[in-house]
């Protein structure tokens, strides 16, 4: 039996299967953009696709902590759009 892996959601801080979850990952010009494969190179971050994590990663700005970026309000309105085409 293979084993799932699991990751943390910077918002809520719960371990869940990496499937579950939204990937941000750093880009080589400090920004960030969203992975949805879970392969592109690059520092990775992750968060429940939920919008009450959302809005607790932003307000603690613990999404940009973990990448060590500041991210644009683009990333995060199109976070937001793909939790609201999640659900």
């Amino acid at each position: 039996m293979k084993k799932t892996p699991l990751r943390m959601c910077v918002g809520c801080r719960a371990m869940k299967e990496k499937r579950q979850l939204i990937r941000v990952v750093k880009t080589a010009d400090h920004g960030g953009e969203l992975d949805f494969t879970g392969k592109k190179p690059g520092r990775g971050a992750y968060i429940c696709n939920d919008a009450d994590c959302l809005k607790k990663a932003k307000k603690s700005k613990s999404l940009e902590r973990a990448l060590n970026v500041t991210l644009s309000e683009d990333v995060y309105r199109r976070l937001e759009e793909e939790i609201q085409h999640g659900q």
